[in-house]
C-alpha cells in the first residue's frame, strides 16, 4: 500500500513501518510464581449462574499436550499445519495449545454460511488449512444448507477433523466425515470441559476404529469412571453418571472468589471423585457415549429421559437438520416432551413428516431399550425457522 493511495488523516493514522524501528526487539522474561494466576476464564452461563475458574500458570502446560493428542497418528509435527477454529469460546485451544506447538492458526469470526454455506471451505482452501475445529452445532447447519456448498471447493489440505462442545449425533458425524473430509480425515470427537483444561476422553486418530458419535477412549492419564446414583463405580456395558478419579494436569484448582460453590458442585455429589455433570454410556467394546448434562433431563411418567438422546434420535431422520428438546407441564404424565425442529433446506412441513419424526424418536429410544410403552404419538413437535446463531440456546 502507498501512501498516496491511502485515505490518511494526520493525527490519527501512523505507518507502522515508521514506529516499529523505533522499539526493542527484544522482551525480557518476568519471572512469576507457577500458582500465580494467569488470566479468568468464564463460563458460558447457559445451564446456571455464570463461573469464572482462575487459571494459574502451570495450568497452561498442558495444553499443548492434550491438543496435540488430535496428530500424534498423523505422524506429522503440529508446527506443519494450520488450524482452522470455528468457535466462540476456549480461547485456550485457540491461541495457547496451537501457538505453543508452533502452528499456524485461523480464527473465523462471523457468519459461516455468509455469503453463502460455503465460507469456511473457501478458507481452507485459501489458506490449505490441514486440522478444521468447531462445534456440532455448525456441522449440522451446513449439512442442512446442502452437500454442494462443501464440493465446490476441494479441500485437499485437510487431514483432521475436530469436534466440540456438545456430543456429535452419529448423522452429523458421518456427514462431516463423508462430505467435508472424503472419508479420509479423522474425526477427534473430543470431550473436555472448562473445567478440566484439556481433552478427556478422545480418539487418537488413526489409532483405532471410530464409531459415528463416539468420544471413544480416555486421554493418556485420564481415569474416567461411570457410577450409578450411589456412587459406586460400574464396570463394563452400562449407563450412568460420568466422574474422574485421579488427579490430572490442568484441573482447575478453584473458582474465583467462591471456593465453597467449586467444592460443592464438583467434588460433594460423589465423595471421592470430580463430577462432571454429564451423562455417560459404556458400550461393550469399552467405547464411551456421551449423553448430555444430567440436570437437563425430562421425567415423564417417572422415566428420566435426557434431552440429547431425544435431540440426536430426531436429527437422524434424513428431513431432519436441527433440534432442540424441552420439557412442558403435563396433567397426567409430569412432563411432557416438546421438540423445537429445523427441517432440511427445500423439505415443507406435512402432518406425515410429523408422524414420520415421531416413529424415528420411537425407533431409536426403543433400540436403547427403554420407553417401550410409552405414549409418544402424544408429543408435541413443532416445526420452526430460528436464526443459526440461536439454535445453541433455546
Amino acid at each position: 500500500m502507498k501512501r498516496e493511495s491511502t485515505n490518511w488523516q494526520e493525527g490519527r493514522d501512523i505507518w507502522w513501518q515508521d514506529v516499529v524501528p523505533k522499539y526493542p526487539t527484544t522482551c525480557e522474561v518476568e519471572w512469576v510464581d507457577a500458582e500465580d494466576p494467569l488470566f479468568l476464564l468464564y463460563t458460558s452461563g447457559s445451564t446456571g449462574k455464570q463461573r469464572v475458574f482462575s487459571i494459574q500458570l502451570e495450568d497452561i502446560w498442558c495444553i499443548p499436550q492434550q491438543r496435540s493428542s488430535m496428530h500424534l497418528t498423523t505422524n506429522r509435527p503440529m508446527s506443519t499445519g494450520v488450524q482452522l477454529t470455528v468457535v466462540d469460546y476456549w480461547h485456550s485451544y485457540v491461541t495457547y495449545g496451537p501457538l505453543l506447538n508452533g502452528a499456524s492458526v485461523v480464527v473465523y469470526e462471523g457468519a459461516p454460511n455468509y455469503p453463502d454455506s460455503g465460507r469456511c471451505w473457501d478458507i481452507v482452501d485459501k489458506y490449505k488449512v490441514t486440522i478444521f475445529y468447531t462445534a456440532p452445532t455448525l456441522v449440522r447447519s451446513l449439512m442442512r444448507d446442502g452437500d454442494q456448498y462443501v464440493t465446490r471447493y476441494s479441500r485437499k489440505s485437510l487431514r483432521v477433523l475436530g469436534s466440540v462442545g456438545e456430543p456429535i449425533n452419529p448423522s452429523a458425524w458421518r456427514w462431516f466425515y463423508n462430505v467435508v473430509g472424503d472419508s479420509r480425515c479423522p474425526i477427534s470427537d473430543t470431550w473436555w470441559q472448562t473445567e478440566t483444561g484439556g481433552f478427556m476422553i478422545t480418539p487418537l486418530p488413526g489409532a483405532w476404529p471410530q464409531k459415528p458419535g463416539s468420544a471413544t477412549f480416555p486421554f493418556f492419564g485420564i481415569q474416567p469412571v461411570i457410577v450409578d446414583e450411589k456412587g459406586v463405580e460400574i464396570d463394563g456395558e452400562c449407563s450412568g453418571y460420568l466422574c474422574v478419579k485421579g488427579s490430572w494436569p490442568g484441573a482447575f484448582r478453584t473458582l474465583y472468589g467462591d471456593h465453597e460453590r467449586y467444592e460443592t458442585t464438583y467434588f460433594k455429589p460423589f465423595p471421592g471423585y470430580y463430577f462432571s455433570g454429564d451423562g455417560c454410556s459404556r458400550d461393550k467394546d469399552g467405547y464411551h457415549w456421551l449423553t448430555g448434562r444430567v440436570d437437563d433431563v425430562i421425567n415423564v411418567s417417572g422415566h428420566r429421559i435426557g434431552t440429547a438422546e431425544v435431540e440426536s434420535a430426531l436429527v437422524s431422520h434424513h428431513q431432519c437438520a436441527e433440534a432442540a428438546v424441552v420439557g412442558v407441564d403435563h396433567e397426567v404424565k409430569g412432563q411432557g416432551i416438546y421438540a423445537f425442529v429445523t427441517l432440511v433446506e427445500g423439505v415443507e412441513y406435512s402432518e406425515e413428516l410429523r408422524k414420520s419424526l415421531i416413529l424415528t424418536v420411537r425407533n431409536q429410544l426403543d433400540e436403547l431399550g427403554t420407553l417401550a410403552h410409552l405414549q409418544i404419538q402424544m408429543w408435541l413437535i413443532s416445526l420452526l425457522n430460528w436464526p443459526i446463531a440461536e439454535a445453541p440456546h433455546l
